[in-house]
């Protein structure tokens, strides 16, 4: 279907315009706007329309790149999200998601993969990296709504979704290793050494330094000098792609390297305008006075970081679009794999909490928290550029024609069922905290 045909401009039109109105009834619905786009995917699918007609194995090259863009500036948005300082122990929680109850994820998927799927041990190594780590870009409605929102469920949910998509890595590339398609070296010390420490590490340091730098910069040539103003666009863009970039080019994971980058840009911001809120550099922007605020001195740190931002969170919600309008179309082309009738339930009801049981061991968590910890695992995005990473890497077409169809029905799945539960839950779990916080107040 070539691209100037205009069934394609009407679909992508009338889909934006719905969502554009339909944006607050949604809120007020056990539905997510995810969940439309899966849809629209699937009646623009070989079922539907066919006006897009993609394969999740041919087109993995595609695939990947999309989904790579799309996952990055999600990372970028949520750590420019997490205000609270490295050393509080808050960071405890989303530590241990995203490293011990991701290995236990890991580990369990490949159980069953191997036990209850019949899958080589590599390829249900692969799986269970594909479908750990939770999703950045579909889980907004669970994440921080704002930078000085401390909620701990929320700050759990979204520092997971930062860090795990980094730290699913190794895994994939360890499920790749025992493939043979990835050195592991002699006893696994190659993949350790290399793909685990300097890769995680590396990726984490790049990251930290360029946000940093890029930070105080830019910080330092509007409040002296009254340089750098506006195109906080192009700032953001460009501060991406370089920690990306550098991150690629020495073997480091770039997606640790982008969200470092987010939390240490933000950091600069903290230790230079304080507990100021955000909100009021935002509001006295509309009213005429950008370049006035973004070279104050008292307001020019916030003023760069809720610019940045914002614009991060418009980018974050057209690839949203885009990539869950493709999964659905994926879907439509391969059909949903019945035994994720049984593996999705088994992987959101028990290998989910049973994860996240094991990696909050001495967190004392209230039950109510640990069980919507344990439930919000959404996969996404993530999960599909995992996949197409595999199938670029050398992954034999019947393996990944197996491992797509379970991918993208635990993606669909996890899109509906998690859209549906997201509303009546968070709301249940705000007015839990009202409570709470009225009682303490009297």
């Amino acid at each position: 279907m070539p691209l100037t045909d205009p069934r394609w401009f009407l679909a992508a039109g009338a889909i934006l315009i719905a969502m554009a109105l339909s944006g607050t009834v949604l809120r007020r619905l056990p539905l997510s706007a995810s969940m439309v786009y899966l849809l629209a995917g699937v009646a623009l699918g070989p079922v539907g329309l066919v006006l897009i007609a993609l394969d999740p194995v041919a087109q993995a090259p595609v695939l990947e790149l999309l989904s790579e863009i799309a996952v990055i500036v999600s990372l970028f948005t949520a750590g420019l999200k997490l205000r609270v300082r490295l050393t509080d122990r808050a960071w405890w929680l989303p530590v241990r998601l995203a490293s011990i109850s991701m290995t236990v994820t890991v580990g369990l998927v490949t159980v069953v993969g191997v036990t209850l799927l019949g899958l080589p041990l590599g390829a249900a190594v692969l799986l269970g990296a594909i479908l750990a780590p939770t999703d950045p870009v579909l889980a907004s409605d669970v994440q921080l709504t704002h930078p000085h929102d401390t909620d701990r469920l929320r700050f759990g949910l979204t520092g997971e979704a930062g860090l795990n998509d980094g730290t699913a890595f190794p895994f994939a590339l360890l499920g790749l290793g025992l493939l043979g398609l990835h050195e592991l070296g002699g006893a696994g010390e190659r993949w350790f050494v290399v793909d685990v420490v300097w890769a995680v590490g590396a990726g984490l340091a790049i990251g930290a330094l360029f946000g940093t730098l890029v930070a105080r910069l830019v910080i330092h040539l509007r409040s002296t000098r009254r340089e750098a103003l506006g195109l906080d666009e192009f700032l953001a863009l460009g501060l991406i792609g370089i920690v990306y970039g550098t991150a690629l080019a020495v073997g480091a994971y770039g997606f640790l390297a982008v969200f470092a980058a987010g939390l240490a840009l933000r950091r600069v911001e903290r230790s230079r305008s304080g507990d100021e809120p955000s909100q009021e550099v935002a509001s006295m922007a509309t009213v005429g006075k950008d370049e006035e605020i973004a070279s104050r001195p008292q307001t020019a740190p916030a003023y760069m970081a809720q610019a940045l931002l914002g614009f991060n969170e418009q980018l974050e919600r057209i690839a949203e679009v885009a990539l869950v309008v493709i999964t659905g179309a994926l879907l439509s082309a391969i059909g949903v794999t019945p035994v994720v009738a049984w593996f999705a339930p088994l992987l959101f009801l028990v290998i989910r909490p049973v994860a996240v049981v094991l990696g909050t061991v001495g967190l004392r968590l209230p039950l109510s928290e640990l069980a919507l910890i344990g439930w919000f695992g959404i996969r996404g995005i993530g999960s599909v550029y995992y996949l197409s990473y595999a199938i670029v890497h050398g992954l034999d077409a019947p393996t990944a024609t197996t491992i797509a169809g379970l991918t993208l029905s635990v993606i669909a799945l996890s899109i509906v069922v998690h859209g549906i539960s997201v509303t009546p839950l968070m709301r249940r779990y705000e007015a839990v905290i009202e409570g709470r916080e009225r009682r303490r107040a009297a």
